[in-house]
């Protein structure tokens, strides 16, 4: 069974607000108004408290900061351009937003090439160019224990670059349509859903289709998860968006934010723990401006041969290029 990553990869934000490219299709997206720089100096302390979280739990930590002259103001999801697997594959992927595809960093690509053994580079983002995007575990939630590929179709999740993607890395692709409280089209599937070794937390009332519920549910089950299901309200506090990770020394540990933590009943969050530690901290500037939350600001390094300088009890800071 393949096991979740004990080493990420996670940008601290040098300029952050709400990204008006992103708005009309990221409805978890609720900035305040009148919001300033003081956004950015919370979203630096939230991002602080996270990555220390993290690294207290045994979690491998390596950050790079936002370059300071870019309007990236999603820079802090690394997740969405890029994805690394254990036969040396990095993926990086179309995005759909213009200044989102400015996150993709040539830096963080030669540090990566350089510390660990990358066999192949598969580079998608081309498509942007036909208007297709595929935004990588923000589109794709993967199962590494039962090589499954799950999409929650969206504008910005498009199964037609899924198919010869999950094809490539030995993975089964499953695609389902989900839409929030309002209606609208899930936009990303890591808002509504996240796989473990052994648990799926999934809000299912979002798959209005009863068949494609059940067909869903069905398979988590066929596949060894205990199915945790949320409610609308409960993904809109962004408990699906929460990551199995482990510890240097093996040991399990399932990342989320306070406010998710926080929205999961008691009997959810005895569920929860029972398959990990539990390791959650304040993100509400980012996950409220941002629209995205604990899972979307960890990238996982699954490359073979993690360089071995890297500990959790410290956590490397790489500058801009």
């Amino acid at each position: 069974m393949s096991q979740p990553a004990s080493h990420v990869l996670m940008v601290r934000p040098a300029r952050f607000h709400a990204n008006p490219q992103t708005r009309a299709s990221n409805h978890f997206q609720r900035p305040a108004a009148n919001a300033g720089a003081s956004v950015t100096l919370a979203a630096q302390r939230e991002f602080d408290g996270y990555v220390a979280a993290l690294q207290h739990a045994g979690v491998r930590v390596q950050v790079f900061r936002q370059p300071a002259g870019l309007d990236t103001p999603d820079a802090v999801f690394p997740n969405n351009w890029f994805s690394t697997h254990t036969d040396g594959t990095l993926v990086l992927y179309p995005m759909a937003a213009a200044n989102r595809r400015l996150e993709r960093r040539a830096d963080i690509v030669a540090w990566l090439q350089q510390q660990f053994a990358v066999r192949e580079l598969l580079d998608l983002s081309p498509h942007e160019q036909q208007g297709q995007y595929l935004e990588g575990t923000g589109a794709i939630v993967f199962d590494h224990a039962a090589r499954r590929a799950w999409l929650c179709r969206s504008g910005r999740s498009q199964p037609v670059l899924l198919a010869p993607l999950a094809a490539r890395l030995g993975y089964q692709m499953q695609v389902f349509d989900a839409v929030d409280a309002a209606g609208r089209a899930i936009y990303h599937s890591n808002v509504m859903m996240a796989i473990g070794p052994r648990f799926a937390v999934v809000c299912l009332p979002a798959i209005r289709d009863v068949g494609e519920r059940q067909r869903v549910q069905a398979q988590l089950r066929r596949d060894g998860k205990q199915v945790i299901s949320i409610s609308l309200a409960q993904m809109a506090s962004f408990c699906g968006n929460i990551l199995a990770l482990r510890s240097v020394d093996g040991g399990a540990v399932i990342a989320m934010s306070s406010r998710a933590w926080a929205a999961f009943s008691v009997q959810q969050q005895a569920m929860l723990a029972a398959h990990g530690r539990i390791v959650h901290a304040p993100l509400d500037t980012i996950e409220s401006h941002g629209g995205g939350g604990a899972r979307c600001m960890v990238a996982e390094l699954y490359l073979p041969s993690a360089p071995a300088h890297c500990s959790a009890a410290g956590h490397a800071v790489a500058a801009a290029g």
